[in-house]
């Protein structure tokens, strides 16, 4: 077990983050939370080298998988919120469990299915979610802007929506 003080990422929040997608070269099981954990950790330097906050996993079929220690999510242009089905492609995550039960009851309709890089390019939104980010706005993906560039209405709702625990009270 490790102790650290976490830093607010008030700024982060504030103004969104950047990401960079790379290949998934995980094992078949990343849904298993084990020590094998090497390709998340040499994603996450890449994203750290590029200047980017986290890195997003493209599985073979082009379709991103998730964060490098984060689950991916984006806002379609219909307002549609879509993230990966939490089978054996993903580990599932805690928070993006919450945020996918409380949208579903509060927000905007879920839709759990694999999206492309390209889709999430040309996104109206996109965002991350962690225990240790909570919803954290996603602004340029590979260098490109995501919608105007700025944290969306959407992602901004969800992040005061898991604020008050997911019960939009």
């Amino acid at each position: 077990m490790v102790a650290r003080a976490a830093r607010p990422r008030t700024a982060q929040w504030a103004s969104g983050v950047a990401v960079i997608t790379i290949p998934d070269i995980r094992w078949k099981r990343p849904d298993i939370k084990s020590v094998s954990l090497l390709p998340n950790v040499l994603g996450k330097q890449q994203a750290v080298e590029a200047g980017a906050f986290e890195a997003w996993m493209v599985d073979a079929d082009g379709n991103v998988t998730e964060g490098t220690s984060t689950n991916a999510w984006i806002v379609t242009r219909k307002g549609e919120l879509v993230t990966r089905k939490a089978d054996t492609a993903i580990l599932h995550g805690v928070t993006r469990a919450v945020l996918r039960d409380s949208a579903g009851k509060h927000g905007p309709k879920v839709v759990e299915r694999p999206f492309t890089v390209a889709e999430a390019k040309a996104a109206a939104e996109a965002f991350l979610t962690s225990t240790t980010s909570a919803v954290m706005p996603v602004v340029k993906i590979d260098g490109a802007p995501i919608g105007d560039g700025k944290p969306g209405p959407v992602t901004q709702r969800l992040m005061a929506l898991l604020e008050t625990n997911g019960d939009g009270a």
